[in-house]
């Protein structure tokens, strides 16, 4: 056993490492991921070990770094590439879900892609405009596209080392306002698989749902709630695309009211799927409608707005208090 406390950007930096050191055909690709190492440091000294060569510092060209990893993993590589910012992967929007997502159908199972992209995304940090976006939703939709985030250092470590073993394109989405938060991390584990939610607090009155930043803000909600005699339980969904519906549908059929929470709108969001499916298979079983809770339908604002755009506490806990009324 091999326990490290580690933020959840270090612990990214150190999968990132170990599958280099694993497999040569690693690469890692993106605007300032060398000798920078990143904006957010994440690849900090990546370059200085593995050389230019597998740590590759790209022009400032979206379309063509996802174009040149589909191209890399056609001949045998595995590259990571880095979206340095949310609301930059739309340029390469194309390559993803016209190339990248339906190569293998395309032929026939014969070929295969196994290209992880890697975006930091969400608010929380005070950035300008296309610095805080959450599109999760829309490569959610788009079939032959895994997509998950880790809500923690230890779940960091692990996604990305299966992420980059999949054969599959996997788009690995970081939430940024977290890569400082700390939290032990196993390299010895045995990992669960990658696209399974997990129950990180029981409770026997409502399922809270969430991923990525919103996992933290939700254990927060659960033991204010606490406070007041309210038994919530909190689900990380870890993976968005495939969606881990069984275990949810186990909670809520134990609590009987589910929240869902998400930093992306909740218009036409992921939080949107998931009530409907969870009524589907849990209608006999609710004792109040699936609510959801996440940023308002308009483009993300100004820095000094941001907290009142994206859920926090008391949004969250007024949705609880609402689902318990019924």
């Amino acid at each position: 056993m091999a326990v490290e406390k580690m933020a959840l950007g270090k612990a990214i930096n150190a999968s990132l490492r170990k599958a280099m050191e694993d497999d040569a055909k690693v690469l890692v690709m993106g605007e300032d991921v060398g000798k920078l190492g990143g904006v957010f440091r994440i690849t900090d000294g990546l370059q200085k070990d593995f050389g230019e060569d597998r740590v590759i510092d790209t022009p400032l060209a979206e379309s063509g770094i996802v174009g040149t990893a589909i191209g890399l993993a056609l001949r045998g590589y595995r590259p990571v590439v880095e979206i340095q910012f949310d609301g930059f992967v739309f340029p390469a929007y194309d390559q993803i879900v016209t190339q990248l997502a339906k190569m293998h159908a395309r032929a026939l199972g014969k070929v295969k892609l196994p290209v992880v992209i890697r975006i930091p995304y969400g608010g929380g940090i005070g950035a300008v405009e296309h610095h805080s976006e959450s599109p999760e939703a829309l490569f959610a939709h788009v079939a032959g596209l895994k997509c998950v985030s880790p809500s923690n250092p230890a779940d960091a470590y692990w996604m990305m080392q299966q992420a980059i073993a999949s054969d599959d394109p996997v788009i690995y989405f970081e939430p940024k306002r977290r890569y400082w938060d700390k939290g032990d991390v196993d390299t010895t584990a045995i990992p669960a698989p990658l696209h399974t939610a997990r129950v990180v607090r029981e409770g026997t009155d409502l399922t809270l749902v969430a991923y990525g930043p919103m996992v933290k803000t939700c254990l927060e909600v659960a033991a204010a709630a606490a406070e007041e005699g309210k038994s919530l339980e909190v689900l990380d969904l870890r993976s968005v695309s495939p969606l881990d519906f069984d275990t949810v549908q186990a909670s809520v059929e134990k609590t009987r009211r589910l929240v869902v929470v998400h930093e992306a709108p909740t218009f036409f969001g992921s939080g949107a799927e998931i009530a409907a499916r969870i009524t589907e298979r849990c209608f006999y079983h609710l004792e109040a409608p699936v609510l959801r809770v996440g940023a308002f339908h308009a483009p993300y604002p100004p820095a000094r707005l941001e907290e009142e755009y994206l859920p926090n506490l008391d949004r969250v806990l007024d949705a609880v208090d609402r689902a318990l009324a019924y």
